[in-house]
């Protein structure tokens, strides 16, 4: 072999000066300094992997026709994986003590993905109403690592599949590139998750970068280019980091600008300009060295510090960085360098290292998850709202996205035994909430029935809502999604009863309350651009009567269930933290309450149940009250009988629904009564 295939290219100070500013870029946004678009840094990563991977193995193949994995895969290893389970090791302690058991059972499950490349496909299943948020998930900033490996899986393979026909591999890198670039263009409006975490919908990124190294290798080029060039480039890359929005519209075209602006700046790299001596100063070299290890480092450092500290003001924020910081360039001196360059590993040594630890990360992340996260770790008191801060996941095994028919388009979720549904169960997301509660006691009745809910979504006919929470997407999927409902009732012709739940004192109120008190929901009819005249209160007390007289048009009996009393300043994750974290120096000072006055609450609930309670008196509806489930002595509690009971101030838990599924009585017996006279699959 050649030596021209083994030697690396020169040193080139600019692309660690590069590198500096996507880690600074990444760094800065996710510690809440004011970048809007501080997460393009990863985009800026991916262009430069590509580019310096592309590189190394097109010469490669150009000097000797052919690529080593073995010796492609060895220099991987100890570039990455030193760094890599280094880390891994610190957050799993630190997480041991920080961590509540539901958050360290899924960071079980991220230590297993991340080992084997694929966070990115985990992190991509998660996205959900009620996932983990972000600053809970320590491994989260491992998915764009996961498309870094399946790219270094990818590339190298294509080559040798297509060794032989060199204008192939060109013309098929440049097809991979176009076709992930339409695809991550056209598929972003529709699932921007997918493009965001999937490598399919990356690969143009990484492609680009490996493109570009051909085209300089094919050119002899020297990289000068023109300072112009560079000028554009950097103006392109800072513009994207300061006004990229991060949402639904990312990557798409959004993500073209970084990779512009960096194959731009790569191409001119080592020519004397103004941005090329800015980014090869001693400072953006040094942050470019140690930019893997801080970039392994600082995210860790920000979840468990947010976990344990909760909200973090800007002098705090700074610490923490540069704790980050520290910790990167001791990791990139004492663990990266020394793996790297040492003479006296061999590549039989690194492959037994690696396969070593990667067996010993894969058994450790398995029995955090088969233990559910060893909740024998914390006392009696922290392990109540430990239990509801975990009491949430359910099987929606059954559900399914109907493909024809009066509801096409919309997830159908069915309860109880199988056949023609009896009971349609609509409502936001409480009734996911209630859901198990539901199933049983609709197996219990042996009564078949379906739920449809969306969350922040009124079950109501002739509303539409705009939601801090939400999208304007998802707003207007609302809409349309109630008024298909409202079309297919007259088609449905085995429903026998509907029951409406949600969230009513969020509608009539138009805000939360304690611990959500800034979310905002303003509804307007869709019969008109505004509602200029009417309360809010009195626009949903309309929809209700409303949607109440059209749905007897078609079913026999509607049902209304009263909201659970909200327990304002009460969520069972925040409460289990303080709980769990009570004595560790640096704690947060606790703030939640789980209980609450029923007086402190009698506003809210009065104008949360107004518009059903005409109804009921007219024998329009029944009301199903389930405050004395959670009340008593004019305390409303969101632990009963020492279990926890609500997993935010007004989502219950699991347990909670199949402990009050008694109050569901009036909806299920005349139900069951039927359908032991005409049977299950009369319809």
């Amino acid at each position: 072999m050649s030596a021209q295939a083994h030697n690396p290219p020169p040193y080139r100070g600019d692309i660690d000066g590069l590198r500096a500013v996507a880690v600074l870029a990444v760094v800065l946004y996710h510690f809440g300094l004011p970048l809007l678009g501080g997460f393009v840094g990863v985009d800026i990563f991916f262009v430069i992997s590509g580019f310096l991977i592309g590189g190394i193995l097109w010469r490669e193949y150009d000097a000797t026709g052919r690529i080593s994995l073995r010796n492609f895969y060895i220099r991987r290893f100890r570039r990455l994986a030193p760094a890599f389970f280094t880390m891994l090791l610190v957050t799993t302690a630190f997480g041991w003590v920080i961590l509540l058991p539901f958050e360290f059972r899924e960071y079980g499950k991220a230590v297993i993905a991340s080992t084997v490349y694929l966070s990115n496909v985990l992190f991509f299943r998660q996205a959900g109403y009620f996932d983990t948020a972000s600053e809970d998930k320590p491994l989260l900033h491992t998915w764009s690592l996961a498309v870094e490996e399946q790219f270094y899986i990818f590339l190298p393979l294509l080559l040798i599949l297509l060794a032989r026909w060199r204008w192939g591999v060109i013309g098929t890198l440049v097809a991979c590139w176009a076709a992930s670039l339409v695809a991550c263009v056209l598929l972003t409006p529709v699932s921007h998750t997918a493009t965001f975490f999937l490598f399919p919908f990356r690969a143009w990124e990484l492609l680009s970068g490996v493109l570009l190294a051909i085209w300089g290798h094919e050119r002899r080029s020297t990289w000068r280019g023109h300072p112009a060039l560079s000028a554009v480039g950097i103006v392109m890359v800072g513009a994207a980091i300061w006004f990229t929005p991060a949402g639904p519209l990312f990557p798409g075209l959004l993500a073209v600008p970084p990779v512009l602006g960096t194959l731009l700046l790569l191409s001119s790299g080592t020519g004397e300009n103004p941005v090329n001596r800015m980014l090869t100063m001693p400072v953006m070299r040094f942050f470019g060295l140690i930019s893997y290890s801080l970039y392994l480092w600082h995210w860790p450092i920000y979840t468990l510090a947010t976990t344990l500290r909760a909200e973090m003001a800007l002098p705090e924020s700074l610490v923490w960085m540069a704790l980050s910081v520290g910790l990167g360039w001791l990791s990139w001196r004492f663990v990266e360098q020394p793996v790297r360059h040492s003479r006296r590993l061999t590549g039989r040594a690194v492959f037994g290292g690696m396969a070593l630890v990667s067996t010993a990360a894969l058994a450790a992340g398995y029995g955090l998850y088969a233990r559910d996260g060893l909740p024998e770790r914390f006392g009696a008191q922290a392990r109540v709202h430990i239990a509801a801060s975990g009491d949430f996941l359910q099987d929606w095994s059954r559900c399914r996205i109907a493909d024809s028919g009066p509801l096409d388009g919309l997830e159908v979720c069915p309860i109880g035994p199988d056949g023609p549904p009896r009971l349609l169960v609509w409502g936001d997301s409480h009734v996911r909430a209630m859901k198990e509660g539901l199933d049983v006691a609709a197996h219990e009745a042996a009564v078949p029935g379906i739920l449809i809910w969306r969350a922040g979504c009124a079950p109501l006919f002739g509303l539409r809502k705009v939601e801090s929470a939400a999208t304007p997407a998802q707003d207007t999927a609302c809409t349309q999604a109630n008024m298909q409902i409202r079309q297919a009732l007259p088609t449905m012709d085995s429903l026998q009863s509907v029951l409406l739940i949600g969230r009513w004192s969020y509608y009539a109120t138009g805000e939360g309350v304690g611990l959500n008190a800034d979310d905002r929901i303003a509804l307007f009819p869709t019969d008109r651009p505004a509602s200029t005249d009417t309360l809010q209160p009195q626009l949903l007390a309309a929809a209700a009567r409303a949607t109440v007289e059209e749905l007897n048009q078609h079913i026999p009996r509607v049902l209304v269930l009263r909201q659970p009393p909200e327990i304002p300043f009460y969520n069972s994750r925040f409460a289990a933290r303080e709980a769990a974290h009570a004595g560790l120096p640096l704690a947060a000072p606790g703030h939640t309450q789980d209980t609450v006055p029923a007086a402190a609450i009698v506003l809210r609930a009065t104008l949360s149940d107004a518009p059903w309670l005409p109804l009921a008196e007219a024998d329009r509806i029944t009301f199903l009250d389930t405050w004395p489930y959670f009340c008593t002595d004019g305390i409303c509690s969101a632990v009963q009988q020492g279990q926890g009971q609500y997993f935010d101030n007004n989502h219950l838990t699991n347990s909670a629904a199949i402990r009050i599924r008694e109050v569901l009585r009036p909806v299920f017996s005349p139900l069951a009564g039927e359908v032991s006279m005409n049977g299950a699959s009369d319809g």
